[in-house]
This record gives structure tokens, sequence and C-alpha cells, in this order.
């Protein structure tokens, strides 16, 4: 998983912990530090076509059938 802080910002790298009340998502980066960010700013990793590696919005993979329950978290 990973996330801009800002628009044209650096990408940050992270593990999913909870589902917030609010319907944001709990995530924990590669120091310890944990904060809740909308699910519209994240994105996840994912195989492309060939296999390579890319990167897919949170939201997107969230709308499909088969991966609802990515945010039944706890």
């Amino acid at each position: 998983m990973r996330w801009q802080a800002r628009d044209g910002g650096r990408w940050h790298a992270g593990t999913v912990t909870r589902r917030e009340v609010d319907g944001s998502i709990g995530v924990v980066d590669a120091r310890g530090g944990a904060r809740s960010l909308p699910v519209e700013r994240l994105q996840v990793r994912r195989s492309g076509p060939r296999g390579g590696a890319g990167w897919e919005p949170l939201a997107v993979r969230a709308g499909r059938s088969e991966q609802l329950c990515l945010l039944e978290l706890g």
C-alpha cells in the first residue's frame, strides 16, 4: 500500500492496520508512524498483464466484487 502526503509529493509505503469508524483506512509507515487516510488517497500493488508490478487506486480495487473483503477489516 502507498500514499502521497500531498498532490505531487513523494510516495510513502505502509501497511493497513484497521478501518476507522469514519470509513478511512488506518495505515502504519515503515518508521512506525500511524495515520488514517481516506480510501481515495491510497494505492495498492497489482500485477500487470505481463506480470510486472504496478499500482492501482484502492477505490478501484475495492469496487470489484472479488475484492470486497479488502475493506472489511476488523
